[in-house]
């Protein structure tokens, strides 16, 4: 009976060691986990970086806020236009959205019913012989 109970308590007594060593995630490290999308730290004039980032989010708060409520399609449009009314050059603003809108319809065209690690690589490769 001995030589049955010992292999077991070992293994209980193992499986208990290593409940010590899990490690939980930190929620006062949000700075770690959480990647910046401008970092500017790297930039050749970081307060002017940080000033147009502050900018671009206030601009985009704005937006956000004229477009509450709106529904998906008409949200986006709304969003478009609230920012690009806010942009320097308003114009050339809407033609680059436009321009962009049409790589995406043609990504989704090329792509479609693709699904997974097989979706990923047709964009990767649409995006790749778009760079050529």
């Amino acid at each position: 009976m001995l030589k049955t109970i010992a292999p077991l308590v070992g293994a209980a007594l193992l499986a208990a060691s290593t409940v010590p060593y899990a490690q939980a995630p930190q929620p006062d490290a949000p700075a770690q986990t959480q990647q910046r999308r401008f970092d500017c730290s790297k930039a050749k004039d970081p307060k002017a970086c940080e000033e147009r980032v502050a900018k671009m989010r206030a601009a985009h708060a704005k937006a956000r806020q004229a477009c509450e409520g709106k529904a998906a399609g008409e949200r986006r449009d709304c969003m478009r236009r609230e920012l690009c009314a806010q942009s320097k050059d308003p114009a050339q603003c809407e033609a680059r959205a436009k321009q962009m809108a049409e790589r995406r319809a043609q990504l989704r065209e090329a792509c479609k019913d693709k699904t997974g690690d097989e979706l990923r690589s047709c964009i990767r490769a649409q995006r790749q012989s778009r760079k050529k």
